[in-house]
């Protein structure tokens, strides 16, 4: 899938879910050609979490939560547990990269049906926060939000660990 913030129409849902798809693209082409070791490194000073790993797996399980939880109700798959409620990012700092990469992508395109199966009006299956339950269209907003945040994390963990930049 070619990476492009440009939708091919544009009404609500292609634009939501473009920039959703730009910015996993984006998330991926930072870890690019990283080294094994540069995949759990950790440079960030307090920050033993914050690993381009790790941000990937987080990203994954991130898109799980939200769409499957959340959305449409599902059990929780997610590594994490109460005693470890970051457990993907740990996990993520020791997976090769190929792995997070495969399988990122593959959650992305089993998303990309979800979504197209449902409109962005239609209302989550579990309530968030306050009880409010949030629509499709506000998930995939978060979903930008929360991707392309990281995608910062991203930019400043790729530069401290080997020099790269850009993407």
């Amino acid at each position: 899938m070619p990476r492009t913030d440009m939708p091919s129409t544009w009404d609500e849902r292609a634009m939501l879910t473009t920039f959703l798809d730009y910015a996993r693209a984006t998330a991926v082409a930072k870890c690019d050609g990283l080294s094994a070791a540069g995949v759990g490194n950790a440079p960030l000073p307090g920050s033993p979490l914050m690993t381009p790993g790790g941000l990937l797996s987080h990203l994954r399980w991130v898109e799980h939560y939200w769409l499957e939880v959340v959305f449409l109700g599902e059990e929780d798959r997610g590594p994490w547990t109460d005693e470890d409620p970051d457990r993907e990012m740990r996990i993520g700092a020791g997976l090769p990269l190929a792995q997070l990469v495969t399988e990122y992508e593959e959650q992305g395109a089993r998303f990309r049906e979800l979504i197209a199966a449902h409109d962005l009006r239609d209302l989550a299956e579990r309530p968030v926060r306050d009880g409010t339950r949030v629509t499709l269209g506000w998930i995939l907003m978060h979903l930008i939000e929360e991707t392309s945040r990281h995608n910062g994390h991203l930019d400043v963990l790729r530069e401290l660990t080997d020099g790269s930049t850009g993407s």
